[in-house]
């Protein structure tokens, strides 16, 4: 419920985005998932996006499933109150959506989305 109310916020055009991207929530990234982002062990990890950039689309390519996956027990511990943990699901959606739409993490910085 928590997460359909942020999904709901997102602005256009990225909530058109949302259309090409499962949301998945799992409780903590798998090692698998670690190794591939590639932040050091103690560094918290809310979201991650796994796909095909949307500016890597082509006709030869068939993209795998798009997803964005919430990692519950690091929002909980970090966000207790409702409202705050909505705002963060809202933010961390909204950053990994971006890097679906081909957006790297340099220029969310200077955007001003982290």
């Amino acid at each position: 419920m928590l997460v359909e109310r942020a999904l709901a916020t997102i602005p256009a055009p990225f909530d058109r985005a949302l259309l090409d991207v499962a949301i998945v929530i799992e409780d903590r990234p798998s090692r698998s998932q670690r190794e591939t982002q590639g932040p050091p062990a103690d560094d918290v990890l809310y979201g991650l996006y796994e796909g095909t950039p949307r500016t890597e689309w082509g006709a030869d390519l068939v993209p795998f499933p798009n997803k964005i996956t919430l990692f519950r027990l690091a929002l909980l511990e970090d966000f207790p109150n409702d409202r705050e943990l909505e705002a963060e699901v809202r933010q961390t959606v909204l950053h990994e959506l971006a890097h679906h739409l081909g957006i790297d993490d340099e220029r969310l910085d200077q955007l001003g989305i982290d």
